[in-house]
């Protein structure tokens, strides 16, 4: 009987086998068809509509304080024949894109700097930490002070709650890239706004995304403090303008249609962050 021949197989390094092609399934695990994922996403919301629908019906709260789904659709379609409810829709997603726009590159930016350098930390981290605590509303009066009350004290009220999550998820993932690959990026020739680009984001894309959708959801937070500022459309306004005038059929179409863009922005960041997966990662 002769001897079998000894396993020369090399296998993959641990950080090599972790990162999968993006989109396949986990090894044992099925991928679930995209059908099945929608139609399961789709489950709780309609388990909350029935449950909103069955305590109106049995008059758990009165139509004033919960007004059943239908009441609510009624005031949508209302407000689409007026011609306000794609001007407010349309005006809140313009402010909110502008400002989350502007507030993830420049925390990308700041990000960068402190993640990178020693002395920029030092200087700049405690700070911006402390900043991070201030609540929107307290930007509010300073904006209306510095800025006015036009579309750019919105856009940047908004700018300023993007920022944080960008910079944080940043600044800290590139403490912890792999220092040989950085080196391995350097004895190629590369250096500083180029190594950055080509050999740092990539190898922190995951961090980056999540901070760029935390940004997202927070700029949709940010959006009712902003529109605070004598605003006279925008779901915000129509928000708190429906509670000023008791018309709470309004208000909750207003959190309802806040709820599904928020959803719809996340969805399509999530594809952009496909498409650098199958790009960088």
């Amino acid at each position: 009987m002769s001897a079998s021949p000894p396993d020369t197989r090399v296998d993959a390094p641990p950080a090599s086998r972790s990162h999968a092609a993006p989109g396949a399934a986990a090894p044992g695990r099925r991928r679930v068809p995209a059908p099945v994922r929608w139609a399961a996403g789709l489950v709780v919301p309609l388990l909350l509509l029935a449950l909103w629908q069955a305590t109106t019906a049995l008059g758990v709260f009165t139509p004033v304080q919960l007004p059943p789904p239908a009441d609510v659709l009624a005031a949508g379609v209302d407000l689409l024949r007026r011609g306000q409810l794609g001007t407010h829709v349309w005006i809140s997603t313009q402010r909110v894109l502008l400002g989350f726009l502007l507030g993830a590159v420049v925390g990308l930016a700041a990000g960068a700097l402190v993640g990178l350098s020693r002395l920029s930390a030092l200087l700049f981290a405690p700070t911006i930490g402390a900043f991070r605590a201030v609540p929107s509303l307290a930007w509010v009066p300073l904006l209306l002070l510095w800025v006015g009350i036009g579309e750019n004290s919105k856009v940047l009220l908004i700018a300023i709650g993007s920022f944080f999550p960008v910079y944080t998820t940043v600044a800290l993932a590139l403490r912890h890239v792999d220092p040989h690959l950085v080196e391995a990026g350097r004895a190629f020739g590369y250096g500083g706004v180029r190594l950055l680009l080509t050999v740092q984001l990539p190898a922190i894309l995951p961090a980056v995304v999540s901070g760029l959708r935390l940004a997202l959801a927070q700029a949709w937070l940010f959006l009712v403090a902003a529109e605070l500022l004598a605003s006279s459309m925008g779901l915000g306004f129509l928000l708190i303008d429906s509670q000023n005038n008791g018309r709470t059929d309004r208000l909750l179409l207003a959190i309802v249609l806040l709820a599904i863009l928020g959803k719809v922005t996340d969805a399509v960041l999530g594809l952009a962050q496909r498409a650098a997966e199958r790009k960088w990662a």
